[in-house]
């Protein structure tokens, strides 16, 4: 059920990025959506002679349970795979930051500050 924070969607994402060979990214629209978009498309995919069989049980007790991050978790221990999540990201469109609004905030920007310069140094090493 979304909330009071969500009703504002696109403006927000949640993100898991697989660190495997290639990389795998998920998206959804909250971090409950996310925990059951990688239980089913990557956890619940696994083959069980994959991982060991206590692993096996393990993960299929909490997809069954629906405990998702659980099962994610349980995964992660048994495959070796790094996740990176970022369960409430933004999402950027051009409705929440068009040209107009960059170009304004790009002269704002740090980068245009005039304090003094850096002292000189070799970035090379």
């Amino acid at each position: 059920m979304p909330d009071a924070a969500r009703s504002g969607w696109p403006g927000r994402l949640a993100v898991a990025i697989v660190r495997s060979d290639p990389p795998q990214v998920f998206l959804a629209s909250d971090q409950e959506v996310l925990g059951r978009v990688l239980a089913l498309r990557l956890v619940a995919q696994t083959r069980p002679g994959e991982v060991s069989a206590e692993a096996i049980q393990e993960i299929r007790d909490a997809l069954l349970e629906e405990r998702w991050g659980d099962a994610v978790a349980a995964w992660i221990g048994a495959t070796g795979e790094a996740i990176d999540a970022y369960p409430d990201d933004d999402v950027w469109t051009e409705e929440r930051l068009d040209l107009a609004m960059a170009t304004l905030e790009l002269r704002l920007a740090p980068i245009f500050d005039d304090g003094p310069p850096a002292a000189d140094h070799d970035v090379d090493g």
